[in-house]
């Protein structure tokens, strides 16, 4: 059966069609929609486990079992599930164990570009790269036997453009292969004397996948030309093809690790002129170069963002399709919290303080951005308790009553509380603020441990924080409600001054959730407005200045009243009282 599917969708399917039966992933833009959809499939056990780390031993423990397993996350969630790829590379596996990393070129929506291709180079586990959605599905599939066959786990890599664009599938029946779990403490107990006699199964497990590489038919040459051949993978053999059409003939590897060595000679043999079309970092080209090959690819294209077909027409001198051209210059729309987000008056109150604030990964990483300018630093999940530990360690008086770190709460159980455990033992007075906004915001409102819902919305267990804090150490714990600017204030000034570790809750839901109910949107009262932008400090996307006043957009405002308690002239009014 024939269905248009975006290419996260297409994996899903390829997962139910493989007979996979447990699912464990942390939501990660561009790879958050697989496991949504995977959960609509009844048949697969599905859930959002509290870190990248967790959901891939998760998967492991189900591929143990002898159930096919899977998880996903994006590139830098991979950072975070090194540590059992790695060993698992030595394991190996008992049921087939399929990992999707989705990587970002361009940063649409990460802190970096990492190429993830070298997490598999590292770990020495197969690679595989679809280009549409098509592969996607058939990739997915193709990745089981292979896991199974040579006992691995295998990395299928997707990028932003083919996770979310969408092309023809073919759908196919659902089969469940089933092993028997057997206990193995040679294959499974990674202690030293074991895990020496584990590594040359590796090496021999590679040279076998090389092998495999060289006739794979997901590896295929399209010859068409002697002039030019180039060798390309994932989306950029898209952009390839509909610059050059059957003008060039192309490597496309569908498999980037191992990478293929006689098929890469062969092909070189048939073409005068030999180019990578690759995105981010020379892997390929730099393999190729170790064959002794001529090779261009670094110097035509560039090694940062993300390629488009225009890049690469320019790049070998081709005429580039002309773009819609608009008589009007549109105006660029900076990032901004939402209208109502509970995090904007929990910054207003920092900013107010003058207070250098460590910040972490999350929706509230727009309290960077002006007019609030409340973050000085964003690194990683969970980094803001660290370095504010760090931080305070070192200047001491200096910082400790001006320095705090914020962190969402899907963040902080993600990799938080090992933070905070540090800042709990290690005694450093430092001040942290859990952003709990009952839900996992960025990706697009997934639940976790802290929600009381699991992956399909029916009651899960539930993390209570205040008791979790005063657990894990921390005696002053304190919950705010971040639309009160006094009770923010108040509670900051206090919290800093105090000569111990403390820990505050900003707590309210987010503004978009769809069982929030909100107050009627608010309005100036012209009258009373004298235009002296206090209430623009807050940077809400609902309130603007026209002709000297301030205007409220009534279809934004939700009737948080934030701003109204900025106003000194009382101007802000609910429609419930005009």
């Amino acid at each position: 059966m024939k269905e248009l599917m975006l290419g996260n969708k297409a994996i899903a399917r390829g997962l139910y069609e493989a007979g996979v039966c447990f699912v464990s992933s942390y939501p990660g833009t561009p790879s958050t929609e697989i496991t949504e959809e995977a959960v609509k499939y009844n048949d697969i056990y599905c859930e959002w486990a509290p870190n990248e780390k967790v959901a891939m031993e998760s998967a492991f423990g189900a591929s143990l079992a002898g159930r096919r397993a899977f998880c996903a996350q994006k590139h830098v969630g991979l950072n975070v599930a090194a540590d059992p790829l790695f060993t698992m590379s030595y394991t190996g596996v008992n049921a087939g164990l399929v990992v999707v990393v989705a990587d970002d070129a361009g940063m649409h929506s990460s802190q970096n570009e990492q190429d993830s291709r070298h997490h598999a180079i590292a770990a020495k586990v197969p690679m595989l790269e679809p280009s549409d959605s098509a592969e996607a599905l058939e990739f997915t599939k193709l990745a089981y036997e292979l896991s199974e066959k040579y006992d691995t786990p295998v990395l299928l890599k997707m990028c932003t453009r083919v996770a979310h664009s969408q092309s023809i599938v073919n759908t196919g029946e659902r089969t469940v292969p089933v092993k028997e779990y057997t206990k193995d403490i040679a294959k499974y107990v990674m202690m030293p004397g074991n895990a020496k006699k584990r590594h040359p199964i590796v090496e021999a497990r590679t040279k076998a996948l090389i092998e495999y590489a060289e006739s794979a038919p997901i590896n295929r040459i399209e010859i068409h030309s002697a002039e030019l051949g180039i060798i390309t993978a994932s989306t950029s053999y898209q952009y390839v093809k509909e610059v050059f059409g059957e003008e060039v003939s192309v490597l496309k590897l569908g498999m980037t690790n191992p990478l293929p060595v006689k098929l890469i000679k062969d092909f070189a043999a048939k073409v005068k002129r030999l180019v990578v079309v690759e995105e981010l970092d020379p892997v390929i080209e730099t393999h190729v170069k170790s064959l002794g090959l001529a090779v261009e690819g670094s110097e035509l294209l560039p090694r940062v963002g993300e390629f488009s077909q225009n890049m690469i027409a320019e790049a070998f001198k081709r005429p580039t399709k002309e773009g819609v051209s608009l008589d009007d210059t549109i105006p660029m729309r900076p990032p901004v919290m939402c209208a109502g987000c509970p995090h904007r008056g929990l910054f207003y109150s920092l900013k107010k303080r003058k207070c250098t604030v460590l910040g972490d990964i999350g929706c509230y990483t727009l309290g960077a951005v002006p007019p609030l300018g409340a973050i000085e630093m964003t690194l990683c999940m969970g980094a803001s308790i660290g370095a504010t530990h760090g931080f305070n360690k070192v200047l001491g008086k200096e910082s400790e009553g001006k320095t705090v770190a914020v962190i969402g709460d899907s963040t902080f159980v993600h990799s938080g509380m090992t933070g905070l455990a540090n800042v709990a033992y290690n005694q450093s007075n430092s001040t942290i603020i859990v952003l709990d906004n009952s839900i996992t915001g960025m990706t697009g409102h997934q639940q976790n441990p802290t929600t009381g819902l699991n992956i399909k919305g029916d009651p899960a267990g539930k993390i209570d924080l205040e008791k979790l804090v005063k657990a894990m150490g921390i005696n002053r714990v304190r919950v705010v409600d971040p639309y009160n600017l006094s009770e923010c204030d108040t509670a900051i000034k206090e919290e800093l001054a105090a000569e111990e570790p403390s820990v505050i809750i900003s707590r309210r839901p987010c503004a978009l959730l769809k069982h929030v109910k909100h107050k009627p949107p608010l309005s100036v009262d012209q009258n009373k407005c004298i235009g002296c932008k206090s209430c623009m400090k807050i940077g809400c996307p609902a309130i603007s200045m026209k002709n000297g006043k301030a205007v409220v957009d009534s279809t934004q405002c939700v009737g948080c009243g934030v701003c109204s308690q900025l106003c000194p002239k009382k101007a802000f009014i609910s429609s419930d009282n005009e």
